[in-house]
């Protein structure tokens, strides 16, 4: 059995995941930004099973890594990490938002954030190989502007967040590459359109499918060997964007990551 961290543990497809895994026998680890959630989904996962929560801001990479550090030293058997936590496009009438670091909230929360979490947590994953790292990502993908990554023009909320998802699948595809042979699996997947979850309806969308629908998917990453720098849409085999696999734009990206992160 695994010890996984799954971080947005406290509501929509994060919760149901948390039940899924803590009912199979697993150790999860539940992250949640509101320590009173938190602590109530953690006393509701006990009683299926062994269950820890951890709670910190995604928005706030000081608190980001700081989670990443805290797991390591009181699970150095971690051997899952789920990013599953994110914000969606906001309200159809919200405009540009900034996190506690100044950028623009959807590149920060869905892809700043699972970045500087899997570096910290990668020494712990390598350790414990055969592990893995699974990305929830979107089918809606766009490229994000290399000039302006942080959207300061001509800014949209549901484009912020597919220019997130790109760069979250282009980072996992690198990623993979640079984890080859080492034993550490890293993909990244489309769980289900628009599952009932408050971040859709926040953004006027009738929902299409439920958390169930977007749950097997996760669960097969989390938990099977299904190869690595892989993307799935649920638990099939399918492509990413077509630039997502472009080595020039893994490697920009890269570099404009690592200077965002330095920021």
């Amino acid at each position: 059995m695994s010890t996984i961290l799954i971080t947005g543990a406290t509501s929509g497809l994060g919760r149901y995941v948390a039940f899924e895994l803590v009912r199979s026998g697993h150790t999860v680890l539940a992250h949640g930004r509101d320590p009173g959630r938190t602590g109530s989904l953690v006393e509701e996962l006990r009683s299926e099973g062994r269950a820890e929560g951890f709670v910190a801001d995604l928005a706030s990479l000081a608190q980001v890594r700081d989670l990443g550090a805290r797991v390591a030293e009181a699970h150095p058997g971690l051997d899952v990490l789920i990013n599953n936590a994110g914000v969606g496009a906001g309200s159809p009438a919200s405009g540009r938002e900034v996190s506690a670091d100044g950028h623009e909230l959807r590149l920060a929360v869905n892809y700043l954030a699972p970045v500087a979490l899997t570096r910290a947590l990668l020494p712990t994953l390598r350790a414990n190989t055969p592990s893995r790292i699974v990305n929830v990502g979107s089918v809606g993908q766009e490229p994000v502007a290399i000039d302006d990554p942080e959207f300061t023009r001509g800014y949209a909320g549901f484009a912020a967040y597919c220019r997130a998802k790109f760069a979250l699948a282009a980072h996992t595809f690198g990623l993979a590459e640079e984890l080859a042979d080492t034993g550490v699996a890293v993909n990244v997947l489309h769980p289900a359109t628009f599952m009932d979850t408050a971040m859709v309806r926040e953004g006027g969308v009738a929902p299409w499918s439920t958390v169930a629908d977007g749950a097997p998917g996760v669960l097969a990453l989390a938990t099977q060997d299904v190869g690595t720098g892989r993307y799935f849409d649920g638990t099939s085999p399918a492509r990413a964007h077509e630039e997502t696999y472009d080595e020039d734009v893994q490697k920009r990206l890269g570099t404009l990551t690592d200077q965002l992160l330095a920021l």
